[in-house]
């Protein structure tokens, strides 16, 4: 299921998701979204995603397409029932003026 940057955030800040970033580790010094767990996709470990918690998982990558592709993994393997992708990933985060790190 894909959700908007601003859903995302506000999602974020009732605190009813965990927010993962599949991006690389070198990607993150270009900007980063407090909160995020970073799981990156070259390296992802299922284990770090909690499958008991009552949180929505959330992840996003750079332009939501790694992003997609591990949620779209993790529900084909049954690791989770749900997962929904930011759409546009960073790029759209930045575009709709949220906050970030860089």
């Amino acid at each position: 299921m894909e959700l908007d940057p601003r859903g995302v955030k506000d999602w974020l800040d009732q605190d009813l998701i965990i927010l993962v970033d599949v991006r690389e580790y070198e990607e993150l010094v270009q900007f980063s979204i407090p909160g995020a767990v970073h799981n990156p996709m070259s390296a992802f470990d299922v284990d770090l995603i909690s499958a008991e918690s009552d949180k929505m998982l959330v992840f996003f990558c750079a332009h939501g397409i790694r992003s997609k592709q591990v949620g779209q993994f993790l529900l084909q393997e049954n690791h989770v029932s749900e997962a929904y992708n930011m759409t546009g990933g960073v790029a759209a985060w930045i575009e709709a003026g949220l906050p970030g790190q860089i």
